[in-house]
């Protein structure tokens, strides 16, 4: 038997790939791939984009990020300051001078409110997602690989996808890898180590790999032509897929040794953030360092993976962005310097890569964390949790560019416009993802999830 999986996936997984048995998840791999079938036939219902969503979890400082209300008394208005940004009259908070200058390529809603101050990743998965990974959404409705690549259509990237140094991923709020009630089948594919990159490799001579083909086609001749007959040949398609899922390279995409080493070095975000210019004191200080190691390099795995059929990636580190000036945070002065540069480079990059790869289009690009910060500093120089307002920004998926939708209250604490919430987050991403007037057409599909797809509202100014 030959499988493709990390041994720290399986343990908590079942297997991604497997020849031999040509089992997934209790599912024969070509019975897997056939339950994108469909999608290949109606690619009407699909418009072939991808998302990366970047979660920022811990709940980053909406005043900080890109409302700095400068105008605002001291202990209010931003503690790192303001940076005009390309768009006149518009500025970002201090540690964001590479976005600040692409502000017109990309739109941030200064109305978003996630509705709590708690701590969990519901931007991802919440009842608005019907309690599943955005992702699996889509890979309910398109199929859980790509029929032309054969690359799972939903994905989730943490720091040891790219770094098998850093800690493993932080789902004490939450699973990133939660398929609610659409079935384990629909749950991404969770890149946890980055061994994975080597266990997705060939391990078995092309020439024996061709005998347990033919052996396979023997032993289930059979029960082949049965299927062929009733479906009219796609189960040999899948297959054949099966075996070219392997064999085509698709393992290539997982791996960033594949890609150009200036490419590896303009994303690299560990130059920006050393280990040795992060406090020790406080708790958080090695999610800091890992968050500093890998953010680039997530975002560029993130990147190789869309433009290889992935269509929902969700990128996050650990759990970074909680700026209470305690024991564990630090504040958001000194905490922005260790956050803020780290995702001013990699966002600006990853946007830039984008746009000169043609995707501008093709790819959104989404930043959000589970809540916002107070409006007030406190004694320790830190904001404490806060629901009623959050930074979100979006970039590129054909999404109108160079737009600040909504105000915030005088202290950033509430809008003062239409607030838009998690719901319309999820309409959006799902607008991105879907032809919502065809989905209807779709009677397949669960009523909950057709409710959620077709009846949530996106934000207007984005759609």
């Amino acid at each position: 038997m030959i499988s493709i999986c990390s041994p720290s996936v399986c343990a908590n997984r079942r297997s991604f790939l497997r020849i031999g048995t040509l089992g997934l998840g209790g599912l024969a791999l070509n019975q897997w791939l056939s339950t994108a079938a469909w999608a290949g036939l109606q690619d009407d219902v699909l418009t072939n984009k991808s998302v990366i969503f970047l979660f920022l979890h811990g709940g980053p400082s909406q005043t900080e990020t890109f409302d700095p209300k400068m105008t605002a008394p001291p202990g209010i208005r931003s503690a790192t300051g303001e940076l005009g940004t390309s768009i006149p009259g518009i500025t970002f908070g201090g540690t964001f001078p590479q976005l600040a200058r692409l502000a017109h390529k990309i739109s941030v809603v200064r109305s978003f409110q996630t509705g709590d101050g708690n701590h969990d990743i519901k931007p991802i998965v919440s009842r608005a997602s019907l309690n599943a990974n955005l992702g699996s959404l889509y890979s309910r409705i398109a199929g859980t690989t790509d029929v032309r690549s054969g690359m799972p259509t939903n994905i989730a990237i943490f720091p040891q996808a790219v770094d098998d140094s850093t800690q493993p991923a932080n789902n004490a709020f939450g699973s990133f890898a939660s398929a609610g009630n659409l079935g384990s089948a629909y749950a991404p594919f969770v890149l946890g180590s980055g061994a994975l990159q080597q266990d997705m490799r060939l391990q078995i001579a092309p020439d024996r790999l061709a005998s347990r083909r033919q052996l396979l086609a023997a032993l289930d001749q059979g029960k082949r032509r049965l299927e062929a007959a009733a479906d009219g040949g796609v189960v040999d398609r899948f297959r054949q897929q099966a075996f070219d899922t392997i064999l085509g390279g698709i393992a290539d995409a997982f791996d960033l040794a594949q890609e150009d080493p200036r490419t590896i070095a303009r994303y690299d975000t560990a130059p920006l953030m050393r280990p040795d210019q992060i406090s020790r004191k406080w708790n958080n200080y090695n999610n800091y360092v890992d968050n500093g190691k890998t953010l680039g390099k997530l975002l560029l795995l993130a990147r190789r993976l869309c433009e290889n059929g992935c269509r929902f990636v969700t990128v996050t580190t650990n759990f970074v962005w909680d700026m209470h000036a305690d024991v564990n945070n630090a504040g958001v002065h000194e905490g922005m310097q260790y956050m803020g540069r780290p995702l001013d480079h990699a966002l600006s990059v990853l946007i830039q890569d984008l746009e000169e790869r043609g995707l501008q289009d093709e790819i959104l690009v989404v930043a959000c964390g589970e809540m916002g910060r107070s409006p007030k500093i406190n004694s320790n120089g830190g904001r404490d949790h806060w629901g009623g307002l959050a930074p979100l920004l979006l970039y590129g998926g054909g999404l109108p560019r160079g737009q600040v939708v909504g105000q915030s209250s005088r202290d950033a604490g509430e809008p003062a416009t239409r607030p838009y919430g998690i719901e319309h987050l999820v309409a959006t991403v799902m607008h991105s993802l879907v032809n919502v007037s065809k989905v209807r057409l779709v009677s397949s599909l669960p009523n909950d999830l057709l409710r959620i797809v077709t009846s949530s509202e996106p934000i207007d100014e984005l759609s």
